[in-house]
């Protein structure tokens, strides 16, 4: 009977001490799966908080982007309003410039008929003056007065012109006393400086007025100041 009693007995606390040891087996596993999970999340906690740096500084940045993309909107919009000014100042300089242009145009056709009208007037004024008689030669007056022939338009009864310098004369387009009363005395020496070094002691001061004496048929005053002359000077 104590047989039967005691090997239960000892089976149950085999069994119990069974029990205990696999619960406490079980119970370190979960206790170091608990330590690993912890571990795990204490690593994405860390990582969460390296992420949430990283995204804040991304935000900052973004901010500080929005902030030069609103100025550089502002300058723009700034820059445009003056640019719309300008081409409204160049539209209205446009304008004024082509009133300008118009009046221009206007004026010089105005010009342009005035001068039609001027060079009208002028050909009838030189037809006109063409038409005037000229002063008729009278030879016989001033053979009398000379006491030899005079042919007309003969530039040596100039005193101080002789051949030579009437042929000068003639090779720039002086053929005749009114011809010769019309030029100046500046115009009168350049024709003898074109004739070189042997022309230069002629002196040209009284040709004009001794031409024109002589082309108004003035003999006897032409005459009377020749003889006070030296040499036509």
């Amino acid at each position: 009977m104590t047989w039967c009693i005691l090997i239960p007995l000892i089976v149950g606390i085999l069994c119990a001490i069974l029990g205990y040891l696999l619960g406490k087996l079980k119970g370190d596993n979960n206790y170091n799966e608990c330590k690993e999970r912890v571990a795990k999340l204490e690593a994405d906690l860390d990582a969460c908080r390296k992420n949430s740096t990283t995204f804040e500084a991304d935000l900052e940045a973004c901010r500080k982007e929005k902030l030069r993309l609103e100025a550089d909107l502002e300058a723009c919009k700034k820059s445009s309003t003056t640019l719309e000014a300008d081409l409204e100042a160049c539209k209205k300089g446009s304008s004024i410039l082509e009133a300008d242009l118009d009046a221009c145009r206007n004026s010089k056709l105005a010009l342009e008929g005035d001068l039609s009208t001027t060079k009208a007037s002028l050909a009838s004024s030189l037809a006109a003056a063409a038409t005037v008689a000229l002063i008729p030669f009278d030879a016989a007056a001033a053979k009398a007065v000379f006491g030899k022939t005079i042919k007309q338009d003969d530039l040596k009864i100039v005193e101080g012109i002789g051949p030579k310098i009437q042929e000068l004369f003639h090779n720039h387009d002086v053929k005749t006393w009114k011809a010769l009363s019309e030029c100046t005395v500046e115009k009168c020496q350049s024709v003898l400086d074109s004739g070189g070094e042997r022309f230069k002691i002629h002196k040209p001061g009284t040709w004009p007025k001794q031409a024109q004496l002589a082309y108004e048929g003035k003999w006897a005053e032409l005459l009377k100041w020749q003889d006070e002359l030296d040499g036509g000077k």
